[in-house]
């Protein structure tokens, strides 16, 4: 299987690497000092509870051209270059390639389908705590590592199989969902609470969920997006926000978001993807999101501009 993981960070370099350490062909399409660092000395997953890996030598490019056509295209790009990674992949997309965007947010697919074009796409989601401990290094917090993807129009087909099966052969928990646009909605309610908890506290997920205040913060960012996707039609159900509430007290204490650790690093934030997501989506469907649009308003600052 020959796959090539468009953006190596958190996503790409932890799923790409466990792909590549169990024996497919993997390019990883990376850049600046961590493309450097792997072309150099190949790319290691340290994670502390599911075991650490290391790909040496290991392929990797920035230049998407170079590769040839691939069998699955796995983008983890933030999600202001989700149209320029789409057409940074057409090269490598032949007659049976699939795309499958693990990327956050609920808009992505959408952007794709418009560029590589629909009949490519797969949906799917992730969830993990990782992210670039240093050049060439992907740090894994905890024993979350899990994938789920499905068909757009729902359910399984051979090329959902057989990337399933690849993945699950790789060590990571792996899953076919019936319905997909739930199951990435499902991560975008709590990716949402955890995102928008720990950047306006500068803190992880334990601090947040023992303190009564921050907990109520948290619930409500998730119920506002709840309530958000269910007027849009995604079967979630209404107490969706509290059973991720319960799932919290779970985490590592430690545990925080992608979008905390580019605040504390300086990077630009996706928070017009995330909370402001949630607020514009309310403005157009006339739910009310004050939670949410407050901490867009305050993350506005540090965020990269939206779709």
């Amino acid at each position: 299987m020959r796959v090539a993981m468009m953006g190596s960070g958190g996503i790409g370099g932890y799923f790409g690497g466990r792909l590549a350490a169990h024996g497919c062909d993997v390019t990883f399409i990376a850049r600046g000092r961590h493309l450097e660092a792997i072309q150099a000395h190949g790319l290691r997953i340290d994670s502390r509870d599911m075991g650490d890996a290391t790909i040496q030598p290991a392929k990797a490019t920035n230049d998407p051209a170079t590769v040839g056509p691939v069998d699955y295209v796995i983008i983890g790009v933030k999600l202001w270059d989700t149209a320029d990674a789409g057409h940074a992949i057409l090269p490598m997309a032949g007659p049976e390639t699939t795309v499958l965007s693990l990327q956050n947010g609920v808009e992505c697919d959408d952007i794709l389908a418009r560029i590589v074009g629909a009949d490519r796409l797969i949906g799917g989601m992730a969830q993990i705590a990782s992210s670039i401990g240093a050049p060439g290094i992907i740090k894994h917090i905890g024993t979350m590592q899990r994938v789920v993807i499905g068909e757009p129009a729902g359910g399984s087909s051979p090329r959902i199989e057989a990337l399933h099966e690849a993945l699950k052969a790789a060590g990571v928990t792996a899953e076919i969902s019936p319905d997909i646009e739930r199951t990435i909605w499902e991560k975008f309610v709590f990716l949402v609470g955890l995102s928008a908890t720990t950047c306006m506290m500068r803190t992880t997920i334990g601090p947040i969920r023992e303190d009564p205040d921050r907990r109520d913060m948290l619930l409500n960012v998730m119920r506002e997006t709840v309530a958000v996707g269910r007027a849009k039609g995604v079967a979630l159900p209404a107490d969706y926000a509290e059973d991720r509430l319960v799932f919290t007290d779970g985490l590592p204490v430690d545990m925080t978001s992608s979008m905390h650790h580019d605040l504390e690093c300086g990077n630009p934030l996706e928070a017009a993807w995330l909370s402001g997501a949630v607020a514009r989506f309310g403005r157009e469907l006339g739910i009310p999101t004050p939670v949410n649009q407050a901490v867009f308003a305050t993350l506005k600052p540090h965020a990269a501009p939206g779709p």
